[in-house]
């Protein structure tokens, strides 16, 4: 996809806007450990939520594939770069709002993610750019491709760590205690 002048400076605006706001709002630039990791497997770790990559990273890229879906049904005459700049835009809304203590103690509440303090702001854009992989690949795929990488991304973190995008979307909004007593390992 090539993207005119205008739509990269706008994308641009979109991310280092969610930065000032994140940094704003009192969000860590790195994780209070102090390091930085590609990756962190642990879903229960505190470097969860904190380095550039974990297993919550998939349900990222399921927003892109989600959102290039969405996008494309109600703004198909759009070009595809203001498409994806929307995308973007939808994204860091929704990581400003994840980093509030409204939506950290109800993931702390309803979710498997009981000791979560919220995401660095390393995770936050690294989520954001997740979501652009995302989009970027709804772009390329042919949908049985696209929809066979969502079940994918959905699936293994299933497995792995009994988390997904579908699960927190449950959680947050009907938590279930059957759910929530499979999630613990019970």
């Amino acid at each position: 996809m090539t993207m005119s002048r205008r739509s990269l400076l706008a994308a641009a605006a979109v991310v280092l806007g969610a930065f000032a706001i994140l940094l704003a709002m009192g969000r860590a630039p790195i994780c209070t450990c102090g390091t930085v990791k590609l990756w962190v497997g642990a879903r229960d770790s505190a470097e969860t939520s904190q380095m550039l990559a974990d297993w919550y990273s998939a349900s990222h890229i399921v927003h892109g594939l989600l959102f290039y879906a969405a996008l494309w049904l109600v703004l198909r005459r759009w070009p595809v770069e203001w498409r994806f700049v929307l995308a973007l835009a939808i994204e860091a809304a929704w990581e400003v709002v994840e980093n509030t203590p409204l939506i950290i103690d109800r993931y702390r509440e309803a979710t498997a993610a009981l000791g979560y303090n919220g995401d660095s702001i390393l995770n936050s854009l690294s989520d954001v750019a997740m979501m652009g992989i995302g989009f970027l690949a709804a772009r390329k795929l042919p949908l049985w491709g696209a929809i066979t990488l969502v079940l994918v991304l959905e699936l293994v973190p299933l497995i792995a760590i009994r988390d997904n995008l579908t699960l927190n979307i449950v959680m947050l909004l009907a938590p279930s205690e059957t759910i929530a007593a499979w999630q613990g390992g019970g």
